[in-house]
């Protein structure tokens, strides 16, 4: 147990002390997926949910949530976002919208938590939206497919999902 940063040598849970490291630039870019049916892909597309503008509600949505991920993940540091992006990438043919969240800080810390809750949080913005129209839409495949900065230095996932 001594070997994993989140506890300590006596078993207990803590935040990873990072005041000693240096603050670098870092970033980190997650992705995800929400499946639908045509129809509701070509009423958001359209813009013709009721509810609004739901790409951009969700965008909002997604920013907003890294901003806030050390409220929702117990373990992760409060950090100074120095920039947010959530873009999305509309598939036509499977009816689905690819979201990407990318995120930027110059801190001590990593910034991957904060780009998987900001994808996380603009699909489910999306499935709350729609839901009315479509209960059996499927949030699939967040995950982190790329960060540089820090200790670890620079990742990119071998397999686009």
């Amino acid at each position: 147990m001594a070997d994993l940063t989140h506890i300590d040598s006596k078993g207990h849970v803590r935040m990873v002390d990072v005041s000693e490291k240096n603050a670098t630039a870092r970033s980190a870019t997650a992705r995800g997926k929400i499946t639908m049916t045509p129809e509701i892909f070509r009423q958001i597309m359209d813009q013709t949910i009721k509810k609004g503008n739901v790409l951009e509600t969700a965008r909002i949505a997604g920013i907003m949530a890294a901003k806030q991920t050390s409220s929702l993940i117990p373990m992760c540091h409060p950090l100074n976002i120095k920039h947010a992006q959530v873009d999305f990438f509309p598939d036509e043919k499977n009816s689905r919208f690819e979201i990407e969240a990318t995120v930027k800080i110059v801190d001590q810390t990593g910034i991957e938590m904060e780009a998987l809750t900001a994808v996380s949080v603009a699909a489910l913005t999306i499935y709350d939206m729609c839901k009315a129209l479509d209960k059996e839409m499927v949030i699939s495949d967040i995950c982190l497919m790329e960060k540089s900065g820090g200790k670890s230095g620079k990742f990119v996932r071998s397999s686009n999902k």
